[in-house]
């Protein structure tokens, strides 16, 4: 496969040097303005996530796997969507110091429009709406044609996805937030919200993307322009539901930790003294 890629596109085109800086760069400021600083405390497993985010947006961004899902395959095409929006983006958000996040993120300057832009319901609805509406065939393949086009309604997508997860992972604390069950809510939601276009593809009988079928069985001989299409729904649920289950996971091991923290101290904020009594009140008739 990689010579038959060589042999039609040029070394730059499979391995694109553009991204390889971009992603370089970002990662030298991540060690000498995050790692190196004392400003920031970065723990072990932030340093994890991002390496990990790094590394899979390599993969995605400059390999032949990014020239593979613009002219040969759907499926390819899907897969690189699915580990961005769903795993490369939520490691990177975790990646970062909270002391970084205040100072830069959430700010007096951007608290007004993170609050819109985050809200959590309006960014569920985005996010899956335009994403759906993204991968209709209709619309796909007209923006799938245009690099321009391409290029503008995949930095939207990122933004929205960026939006969604912040809502979940609530990285700064003190930013007022959905509390846990609502969250666990949220992520079934979102987890059921790309449930029609993922079983659409599934089903689907039919080639609908002009733009792969000249080249179909050019990488994978036993893969038809249907059979990747259907394939390509398989990797959007299965990434999607994978990442969901995970989130919820780790927000559900924090909470019960946090709970367990609780266990056996006085909740200060329904007690009331009276003459050196201490009175428990009911927080319903607080």
């Amino acid at each position: 496969m990689f010579g038959y890629l060589l042999e039609h596109h040029s070394f730059y085109t499979l391995f694109k040097l553009h991204w390889i800086i971009v992603l370089l760069a970002v990662t030298y400021f991540y060690i000498n303005k995050l790692i190196h600083s004392p400003l920031y405390p970065v723990s072990r497993g932030q340093k994890y996530y991002f390496f990990i985010g790094i590394i899979l947006l390599f993969f995605v961004k400059a390999t032949p796997l990014d020239i593979i899902s613009t002219h040969y395959l759907f499926s390819a095409h899907v897969l690189q969507l699915s580990i961005v929006f769903f795993i490369a983006i939520p490691l990177l958000i975790l990646s970062l110091p909270v002391d970084f996040l205040r100072q830069y993120i959430w700010n007096h300057r951007t608290k007004f429009v993170l609050k819109i832009l985050a809200h959590p319901w309006l960014s569920l609805i985005t996010f899956n709406g335009l994403l759906t509406i993204y991968l209709i065939p209709a619309v796909f393949n007209i923006v799938h044609t245009n690099i321009f086009l391409s290029f503008i309604a995949q930095a939207i997508l990122i933004g929205s996805a960026v939006f969604m997860w912040w809502v979940i992972i609530n990285p700064v604390p003190e930013i007022k937030g959905l509390d846990y069950l609502l969250r666990a809510l949220y992520i079934f939601l979102a987890s059921i919200a790309l449930f029609p276009i993922g079983f659409y593809y599934v089903i689907i009988q039919h080639a609908h993307f002009p733009a792969y079928i000249p080249l179909e069985r050019e990488i994978i001989h036993a893969l038809t322009s249907v059979y990747d299409q259907q394939l390509a729904g398989g990797i959007l649920k299965i990434l999607q539901l994978a990442s969901y289950s995970f989130a919820l996971l780790l927000m559900l091991f924090k909470w019960g930790k946090q709970e367990e923290a609780k266990e056996g101290s006085v909740d200060e904020e329904h007690i009331r003294y009276a003459r050196g009594v201490v009175i428990h009140l009911d927080k319903d008739k607080k």
